[in-house]
């Protein structure tokens, strides 16, 4: 079944867009459910739903083959706690749910891992609780600016602000930069060599 659309709000930095239909067309459908996503371990079965490569309610499966996972987003903004599966997504599958076993959604597919243009088979979904918190600004038609430094900084134990010589009042140690990241355009610089 194919239904005009709306657009309402959208977040590049997460990959995210809420799109309305008429609900009158769809009363005979039943929504799923937004899992805890938190409570996704490694190994467990996922489950993609998609139209990949225009094939109509393509189903893949596999497993959770990782958590905590990063990549960028458009806006060249890191998107964090990914999901990593190996349940075959390809074009067509974003924007669908990555369901667990009993059906519940735990994310929504976003993205493939690629080298040299070729996908390996690693595939990333948007965690469903970062769409839960995100859901009440999606209602709104609109643009949400999420603003980022584009540094990593790890949390520093007494223990390692001793070695490296550090201030023990506060601040941050700034271990990486993020290409083209605001951090980077106002000349931070990182210290990754001396902290892994």
């Amino acid at each position: 079944r194919i239904l005009p659309a709306t657009k309402l709000g959208t977040s590049p930095a997460d990959d995210l867009a809420l799109l309305q239909v008429d609900v009158g067309e769809v009363k005979d459908i039943q929504p799923l459910l937004l899992a805890d996503s938190d409570k996704v371990v490694p190994g467990q079965m996922a489950v993609a739903i998609g139209t990949p490569f225009g094939n109509h309610n393509s189903v893949t499966v596999g497993v959770v083959s990782g958590i905590g996972r990063t990549k960028g987003s458009i806006l060249l903004r890191p998107i964090p706690d990914l999901i990593q599966t190996d349940a075959a997504l390809n074009p067509g599958n974003s924007g669908g749910p990555l369901l667990d076993d009993s059906g519940a959604v735990v994310g929504v597919n976003s993205s493939v891992q690629l080298i040299s243009m070729v996908q390996i088979g690693v595939g990333f979904a948007i965690p469903s609780n970062t769409l839960k918190g995100i859901l009440p600004d999606l209602i709104i038609p609109g643009e949400i600016k999420r603003p980022w430094i584009g540094i990593t900084s790890p949390h520093l134990t007494n223990g390692m602000t001793v070695s490296l010589g550090l201030p023990e009042n506060g601040g941050v140690y700034v271990r990486d930069v993020c290409e083209d990241s605001p951090a980077q355009k106002a000349g931070l610089r990182g210290d990754s060599q001396r902290l892994p």
